[in-house]
């Protein structure tokens, strides 16, 4: 029922009127005032009642009356009356007719009850209804009213201040809730702004409306009541607690935050006052610290105090939850605070009722996510949200860290009872964590000995608190064991939940909007606003760490199932998180965690350790505090439920998993199964964790990869208790599950799964390297797995899984290892075969050919096991696809020919098996285009060399196929030319030119070049029948189909065929090995000209030289065809010179004797023209030797030339080869081969002939031409020049003459001198001496009948003889290879045995003589001085003379010498004037000079006849100078004369030899040499012809020196014969004193014969100044001296007047 229904009125009224009633009854006697009042009041209700019709508004209007009896009965202070007004004043209120007036009367009568502490608690009473009924009570009545209240909070009573408290809280409410209606009523009305003010005056609230500005002055007034500041609008407040008012603030900020939140008033108050106000009331607690307060204790005020630090904790919560948007700077001062009341240092009870309110934030992830955009991702800011995370990390660290400050008792001990620590109570009892937890199963936490137990302190998702709500302690509460942890540990799991279900749920909302608008409009790629996944990415990157380093601990000390699994279901959610949001680093370090917690502790693996190493090398620092990732402890208290053995490299004992291992294990495989698709690269971590945990638990991989539990092959096996034994084939089924639901992840995930398997696989590789232990084949298995079932899409997956298997897992030295590889590549490789793509493989040529390539691939592998799986499936795949393989033939066929020689006799038996299968059954099915790769495998069978067998059979089955070819040429043509087409067409779209093997050929030419090549290369098998099988074949095949073959396609042959297979060859000779083979197995004997290597090359050689000769023999019309002719006769050449310049014997010679063959070609009767370029030179004049020799020098190496082009074209000037008339082609082209065939002579006489290099020091010269092979050479020389004259010129004789003078130089071997030397003593030419002579005959000859302009040819054979003629006395040396004299060459031993030059000396130098007296007046004869050179090549003989090796030489010299002079002055004299001579006279004189005065002495057993002989010739040569030179003295440069002056000079006085002996000194002083001397001297001396005023001069000097001479030997001898007393002064200075006076005795004669007009005075003094030294020699002893003397004392009479005429001075 209503207030204002007519019933409740009715009421009311008589209500009324019963309280006044009874209210006068009570007044009557005391109080009469109070009565008549009451009664007055009766009488007025009454009249209200019956005249308005609304009487509740009239009573309200008279309010102030009808409320004043009651007023004055509360005055009378008697409680029975004043509860009756009371009573009767709030039905009043409750019907609302109290006026403002009568509700400001109530009140003061309120407060004078107050201050006379009357009926308490109905005053409370009265002033809540008046309150809460409407809102006529406001400003100060207001305050007033909330004053009273107050103060009754602080009475004595505690009933009283109970409800005060309560009633106080309510007003509270009620003030602000009414300025909620206000709000809501004015919502409508659109207001004027208020103007702007500076905040300066805080009553400045004149904008406010009356509620608002009510609320606003009492939120104010506690705020400055708190601060204990004097209230501005509570007047009259007498006491107030700061716990108290802190409630009441809270209350009004929970309950009211749109009140703070819309009006700029109260956000200022917020601002302004209630911050600094709380930051003011916290320092306290931030400057305490637990440790300090014992010590020192200052003053009483700075101790922390639980009731108001609660509540301040409290009205932080409520700030940052609902007023976090305005508050952003104060929120970060007060989470900065809550992080700093978690640290270690503070109070006990102040870290619970922090961590509390950190739970509080905890559970609200989008506040959470509101102070990451804030604060962590602003550059200046505190990085709050991640301090707060890193916090709670360190704080549960601290808990298990117990510092070691002092004994444990004493920590337990706390002062005061207060913060009674957490630490101290666990280790009180250091012993009862073990026992509890071996005695019961609460859930707890241990580490490192120290056991937290763990609680349930809320329900999941809200943080319930407990301490927190403790607002009636006063003393700190002492806190239990484990319960700080426990709130931690929630409000770490309600983080993780809160923050990954918010992400997680606004990333499938984007999602869901991104499929929209791809459906909407698909074109359009929409990229998700990057805002929000920054947010969650430093969310995530801000927390993960802390979050990390506390999970790792708690699950590492965990001792409960279901706190493991709400750790391990924490780690999983972020792992997965980060993982979706691409956070690379967080997420492995997740993943690392949970894998370290499935496997026991300080298991040895990699992948993880360097995964944790670069985590643990982070130190996060928390204002000071330091996180450290911590290593786990190793104490375990779990059940162990198996023992296995460790996978690593060597053998460790044993380890053991527990309960908790396989539990995190269960999670890993969850991760794996649900979350892969976001796994990328740390697949590698969990794949690596589960092959481990794999082998510890001893599965082992079976058919299809799937393990199965198996016992462990060695090694103490592995132990599993029942409890794992039947979780066990659960786990092998997830295990499997996981990889089958690998078909369902996307392309890029499922190729992250396989690289973490593959890379699995190589560090199992790694461990089994080196050891026959059974390798972990997991990853092996699981790759095979995920192949098989993700077969439809093979196609992404093939290249990596195949190619690690193949490079990697293959090639592994561990059998088993190797074996699991082959089975998982044959396997995938025969499944997906046989899989039914779409479209089907036919069809699919690019797809079949992917799944084929790795079983070729598996012919890199080097093992015969591999090798053997890979034939049976190649064996399988042709028995049931060989007719379908269309396209992969060759692949197979590849797989078929990848034979090598280290298989193994039995591999290739098998593999040849399958060739010999394909030849007989498939040819005719495969394509035509694989016939050639056919050939090619046929081929390298051929050349495998375990089986000889195999080979020979091989190249049998090479000639079948030739067969086929043969047969079915037509079809074949078709077919290949059909394919050409199309890569014709494809390679020109692509712009590139075609590429196959003897392309531009006809694809028909090209299979038999294939197969031509293929036997080419068996021709240079190492084995000798091998080689001769397949050349007999080779050979017999061009013989038999080579008529199939187009014209160009012989160009190929011949080039890229023959000339190869000879390159080869020659290649192959010229290394073999020259080792001696010892018979061949059994009792083969080998021939000794077969016994080494080299040899039986040598004879491969010679029969393929001989073959391709042949064909250039047989074809040659067809050859001649080509084009090239000419240049294949060049490199034809070269293989003969090659072969020629072989350093075997047999083969060289055959060479020249090939070289003969094809030089006896008679010229085919149809000539082809010659190119038109070649014509074109040859109309220039240039042979056509010129034209290009290496154009398209055959394969091998390029042929070098000898001479350029260039050179070539300036030797030949156009006046040497006349053009030929048209119709001559023939002739040119001829002399072009001649030309040619010349080159190659050439080279192949420079190279046999040129001296080895190196030192002395080998043991063997290099191979030295023998003389048959030398003489056959130089033989062919006279042929070949008749061809080749007419262009033969001076630089082609230079060429002739080095190889002539080499190859005289060479030395014979001892063995064979007895056949080419019959004796030495005879001295006879050998038939190469022979021959060279021959050939310079020749070339005399011609020169002698050619043209003129030939004949400067003459010196370079003068040169060339000459050379020759040096031998006599300088035997040739050959490089430096040491020759024997043939006397003393051992006949058996393999030494050099110089031959007798001096028969081929001699005879060069009679040609010399003859050829000169041919020619010595020829131009070129004289203009090339080759006189001089004669003389210059004589003097050798001549100044040796006795030294000569023989002694005709000298002899044979000097007759030659006077021979040559006597033609060659006459003819010097002649061209005396153009000084073309100039040079000889002097080489004349030397040669004249070292002649007559040799160095060296004549033999000891020279008889005296040989000695008068000898001397004769000595005259002879004076005679020469006396009649042919100096009668012409003036044609003659005078300085020659003067040295011939002097020479005769010399003769007339020192020409004895020291050596004789005294009986023949007479004989051998050459008197007669000196006496002719003489004679000649001094004839020309006083000559009467004095012509010129120089020879005047010549004689004097003459004289002159002579006289000078005998003056100084007369001195001498008289000064040494008065020094040796009686001793006779020695034989030889005696002789020459006699010599001497005897010569002055000739000289007095000669004067006085003399006109004396011709002798100067000079002369006359010095001959008379002799006088008197002859006079001192009259003194001497010797008789023979006395008597010369006398001869020459004797002519000084005539001296003794002067003449009479006076003598004319000649220079007068």
């Amino acid at each position: 029922m209503s207030t204002s229904s007519p019933e409740a009125v009715k009421k009311l009224l008589e209500n009324m009127q019963t309280d006044l009633r009874s209210l006068s009854m009570e007044c009557k006697k005391k109080f009469p005032p109070v009565k008549e009042a009451a009664e007055s009041g009766i009488v007025k209700i009454k009249t209200i009642a019956a005249r308005n019709t609304d009487i509740l508004a009239t009573l309200k209007e008279n309010s102030s009356e009808v409320v004043q009896p009651f007023l004055m009965g509360c005055g009378t202070k008697e409680p029975k009356i004043t509860q009756l007004c009371l009573a009767a004043i709030q039905r009043l209120m409750s019907h609302e007719v109290v006026s403002e007036a009568a509700a400001g009367n109530i009140i003061n009568m309120l407060w004078q009850l107050m201050e006379n502490g009357l009926e308490e608690l109905k005053l409370l009473q009265t002033v809540l209804v008046l309150l809460t009924t409407n809102t006529v009570v406001h400003d100060e009545v207001l305050s007033k009213a909330i004053v009273l209240c107050f103060r009754l909070h602080f009475t004595k009573d505690n009933i009283t201040n109970n409800t005060a408290a309560a009633t106080v809280r309510q007003v509270v409410t009620v003030v602000f809730e009414r300025m909620v209606a206000e709000d809501e009523r004015f919502k409508g009305i659109v207001e004027l702004p208020p103007p702007v003010q500076g905040n300066t005056n805080r009553r400045s609230v004149s904008t406010l409306r009356p509620s608002a500005k009510d609320a606003y002055m009492l939120f104010q007034d506690l705020c400055q009541l708190v601060n204990a500041d004097a209230p501005y609008w509570l007047v009259g407040m007498t006491e107030m607690t700061r716990t108290f008012g802190l409630e009441l603030l809270e209350s009004v900020l929970n309950d009211f935050p749109g009140v703070f939140l819309q009006h700029q008033e109260f956000s200022f108050l917020l601002k302004e006052r209630v911050c600094p106000l709380v930051i003011k009331l916290f320092s306290p607690n931030i400057k305490f610290r637990q440790g300090s307060s014992s010590s020192a204790s200052p003053a009483p005020v700075e101790k922390p105090y639980f009731p108001i630090c609660m509540r301040l904790l409290r009205v932080v919560s409520v700030l940052i939850k609902h007023y976090y948007s305005l508050l952003v700077t104060e929120c970060e001062i007060f989470l900065s605070l809550l992080v700093k009341f978690l640290d270690g240092e503070k109070p006990q009870w102040l870290r619970a009722v922090a961590v509390e309110s950190v739970h509080r934030l905890c559970v609200q992830p989008h506040l959470l996510r509101s102070f990451c955009q804030s604060y962590d991702m602003k550059q200046h800011s505190t990085k709050v949200f991640r301090d707060i995370v890193n916090a709670l990390g360190s704080f549960i660290q601290s808990l298990f860290i117990v510092p070691n400050a002092g004994n444990p008792a004493a920590t337990n001990a706390p002062a005061g009872g207060s913060g009674s620590g957490l630490q101290g109570a666990a280790q009180g009892a250091p012993g009862a964590g073990g026992q509890g937890a071996g005695l019961t199963a609460q859930a707890a936490f241990e580490y490192r000995g120290t056991w937290i137990p763990l609680m349930t302190v809320s329900v999941q998702g809200s943080a319930k608190a407990t301490y927190l709500e403790m607002l009636d302690k006063v003393e700190p509460p002492s806190i239990p064991e484990g319960y700080a942890m426990s709130v931690a540990f929630s409000a770490l799991l309600d983080l993780v939940r809160g923050i990954t279900s918010m992400i997680e749920r606004e990333l499938a909302k984007e999602e869901e909007e991104s499929a929209v608008r791809r459906e909407a409009n698909p074109d359009q790629n929409a990229q998700p606003e990057p805002g929000a996944h920054l947010v969650w990415e430093e969310m995530v990157s801000a927390c993960w760490c802390g979050l990390l380093a506390a999970l790792s601990l708690l699950l590492d000390a965990s001792t409960d199932e279901t706190a493991t699994e709400n750790i391990l279901k924490a780690e999983l959610t972020v792992a997965s998180l980060c993982g979706r949001l691409g956070l690379v680093t967080p997420r492995d370090a997740f993943i690392t965690a949970i894998c370290k917690a499935s496997l026991p502790p300080h298991y040895a693996l990699t992948v993880l350790s360097s995964n944790a190493a670069n985590l643990n090398n982070k130190t996060y620092s928390i204002q000071g505090q330091s996180v450290q990732i911590i290593s786990p402890s190793s104490e375990s208290h779990q059940q162990v439920v198996a023992v296995g053995q460790p996978l690593t490299v060597q053998p460790q004992g044993t380890v053991v998993l527990t309960a908790k291992n396989i539990q995190c294990m269960r999670t890993l495989l969850n991760l794996a199964h649900c979350h892969g698709a976001v796994l990328g690269t740390s697949w590698q971590l969990v794949l690596a964790t589960l092959q481990h945990l794999v082998w510890i638990l001893g599965l082992k991989p079976g058919v299809g990869g799937a393990l199965k539990p198996g016992r462990a092959v060695e090694g103490p096996s592995t132990v599993l208790t029942t409890a794992v034994m039947t979780d066990l084939p659960v786990i092998s089924n997830i295990l499997s599950r996981l990889f089958e639901s690998s078909q369902y992840l996307d392309d890029v995930s499922l190729h992250h799964l396989i690289n973490a398997l593959c890379s699995l696989s190589l560090e199992a590789m790694e461990m089994a390297y080196g050891t026959n232990k059974e390798p972990s084949l997991f990853a092996v298995a699981k790759l095979l797995e995920t192949g098989l079932v993700n077969m439809d899409r093979i196609e992404i997956l093939w290249r990596p899984l195949t190619g690690h298997l193949l490079e990697k897992v293959c090639q592994h030295p561990n059998a088993r290892m190797r074996e699991w590889g082959a089975e998982a590549v044959t396997a995938l490789i025969k499944a997906s075969l046989a899989y039914k793509h779409n479209p089907p493989l036919a069809q699919n040529q690019r797809l079949q050919l992917l799944l084929l390539n790795p079983l070729k691939e598996l012919s890199n592998v080097l093992h015969a096991d591999i090798r053997q799986k890979q034939l049976e499936s190649v064996l399988q795949i042709l028995q049931s696809q060989g007719d379908s393989l269309g396209p992969g033939w060759p692949l197979v066929l590849g797989v078929i020919g990848a034979i090598r020689n280290d298989q193994g006799e039995s591999l290739i038996r098998t593999a040849f098996q399958c060739l010999q299968l394909v030849v007989t059954d498939f040819l005719p099915t495969m394509p035509c285009t694989c016939l050639q790769i056919v050939v090619e495998v046929a081929g390298s069978f051929g050349l495998q060399n375990q089986e000889l067998n195999i080979s020979l059979t091989s190249i049998g089955l090479l000639w079948n196929i030739s067969d086929y070819f043969f047969q079915r040429g037509e079809a074949i043509t078709q077919e290949l030319e059909r394919e050409e087409a199309v890569l014709q067409k494809q390679a020109q779209e692509k712009g590139e030119p075609l590429n196959r093997p003897f392309h531009p050929a006809p694809p028909f030419d090209c299979l038999w070049l294939c197969l031509y090549a293929k036997l080419g290369e068996l021709c240079v098998d190492p084995r000798p029948a091998v080689r001769k099988s397949a050349g007999q074949t080779m050979f017999s095949t061009i013989a038999a189909h080579g008529t199939l073959l187009q014209q160009p396609t012989w160009h190929i042959v011949v080039w890229k065929v023959l000339f190869h297979l000879l390159d080869c060859v020659r290649k192959s000779s010229t290394t073999a090995d020259k080792e001696k083979i010892e018979s061949g197995g059994g009792n083969i004997l080998i021939h000794h000209s077969r016994d080494t290597a080299e040899k039986q090359w040598a004879e491969t050689w010679v029969l393929t030289l001989a073959g391709v000769a042949r064909i250039f023999n047989t074809r040659r019309y067809l050859l001649q065809q080509l084009g090239d002719f000419f240049k294949a006769w060049e490199v034809l050449l070269d293989h003969i010179q090659s072969a020629a310049l072989s350093k075997n014997n047999e083969v060289s010679l055959a060479a020249l004797k090939s070289f003969q063959e094809i030089l006896q070609i008679g010229t085919p009767v149809k000539e082809s023209a010659l190119p038109t370029e070649a014509l074109a030179l040859a109309a220039l004049g240039v042979p056509p030797v010129l034209i290009d020799p290496l154009g398209a020098s055959g394969p091998g190496r390029p042929l070098l030339r000898s001479d350029s082009m260039l050179e070539r074209l300036t030797r030949y000037s156009s006046a040497e080869l006349q053009v030929p008339p048209p119709g001559e082609e023939s002739a040119l082209e001829d002399s072009a081969l001649w030309w040619s065939a010349w080159n190659t002579w050439y080279r192949t006489g420079t190279d046999s002939t040129r001296p080895p290099g190196g030192g002395t020091g080998t043991d063997r010269p290099s191979f030295i031409p023998s003389q048959p092979f030398l003489t056959a050479l130089v033989q062919i020389f006279p042929a070949l020049y008749q061809h080749i004259k007419t262009g033969f010129s001076m630089d082609d004789l230079r060429k002739l003459g080095v190889i002539l003078h080499g190859a005289v130089s060479v030395p014979i071997s001892s063995d064979a001198s007895p056949f080419i030397l019959p004796s030495y003593t005879e001295a006879v030419l050998t038939s190469l001496q022979e021959a060279v002579l021959t050939a310079l005959d020749v070339l005399q000859k011609a020169i002698c009948v050619g043209p003129e302009n030939l004949q400067v040819m003459y010196p370079a054979i003068f040169e060339q003889l000459l050379l020759f003629v040096e031998f006599s006395c300088k035997p040739p040396q050959y490089g430096k290879v040491e020759t024997k004299h043939v006397a003393n060459a051992k006949y058996n031993q393999a030494e050099w045995v110089a031959l007798n030059y001096v028969p081929f000396a001699e005879r060069s130098l009679e040609v010399v003589v003859d050829l000169y007296h041919k020619t010595a007046c020829h131009k070129a004869v004289i203009n090339e001085k080759v006189l001089q050179n004669i003389i210059k090549t004589l003097r050798i003989p001549l100044s040796l003379k006795y030294a000569c090796p023989s002694e005709s030489t000298w002899k044979l010299a000097v007759s030659s010498l006077l021979k040559v002079l006597s033609i060659g002055l006459p003819v010097a004299r002649q061209h005396a004037s153009s000084g073309k001579f100039e040079t000889m006279w002097p080489e004349l004189a030397n040669a004249f000079e070292d002649f007559l005065f040799t160095k060296s002495t004549p033999p000891d057993n020279m008889s005296i006849q040989e000695f008068q002989k000898n001397e004769a010739i000595d005259v002879e040569v004076v005679q020469l100078i006396s009649t042919e030179i100096l009668p012409f003295a003036n044609f003659i440069p005078k300085d020659f004369v003067g040295q011939i002056m002097t020479m005769l000079n010399k003769g007339s006085i020192h020409s004895q030899s020291s050596s004789f002996t005294e009986a023949e000194i007479e004989v051998r002083m050459r008197e007669e040499f000196s006496k002719v001397c003489f004679e000649t001297l001094l004839q020309f001396s006083f000559s009467n012809k004095v012509s010129t005023p120089q020879e005047g001069y010549i004689s004097r000097m003459a004289l002159s020196v002579l006289l000078k001479r005998s003056q100084d030997v007369l001195r001498r001898y008289v000064d040494d014969e008065r020094l040796s007393g009686r001793c006779p002064l020695p034989r030889q200075q005696v002789t020459e004193i006699i010599f001497v006076l005897k010569a002055i005795s000739t000289l007095m004669d000669s004067l006085k014969k003399t006109q004396p007009e011709n002798v100067d005075g000079t002369t006359w003094a010095q001959v008379i100044a002799l006088y008197p030294t002859l006079v001192e020699c009259i003194t001497c002893s010797s008789t023979e001296v006395s008597s010369a003397l006398k001869e020459a004392l004797g002519p000084f009479k005539d001296f003794m007047q002067p003449p009479v005429s006076r003598v004319q001075n000649g220079e007068s």
